[in-house]
């Protein structure tokens, strides 16, 4: 099992999966959004999974700021570009990925 948290260190559901796996005594690969983004091949991986338009926080401040709800733009770019416009934590296992606190989730990859 490879397990990569990426979140930011302010984020309760970042901290909650950081927990769950430290409970379990799995390691884990921890990415600070706030020190270095996803890489294009680490977002096409998740993308892949997730669905490009279910990363992006839209009810977030930094969304709001940047009024691109208003603006038409390309969301694989801007989530390049600004990595804390992701929604945290985004949990990944080889191919596997999560985005947000999901626990029943992570018990499978465990069991499997």
């Amino acid at each position: 099992m490879n397990i990569q948290i990426f979140g930011i260190k302010k984020c309760q559901d970042t901290k909650k999966a950081e927990r769950y796996f430290k409970e379990r005594k799995i390691k884990f690969q921890y990415v600070d959004l706030t020190i270095r983004g996803l890489s294009k091949g680490e977002l096409n991986s998740v993308k892949t999974v997730i669905g490009i338009d279910n990363l992006i926080d839209k009810a977030g401040k930094l969304y709001q700021q940047k009024n691109l709800k208003y603006i038409i733009h390309d969301v694989e770019t801007v989530l390049l570009n600004e990595p804390l416009l992701l929604k945290t934590p985004i949990v990944r296992n080889g191919s596997k990925a999560t985005v947000g606190y999901n626990p029943d989730i992570w018990q499978e990859w465990i069991k499997g």
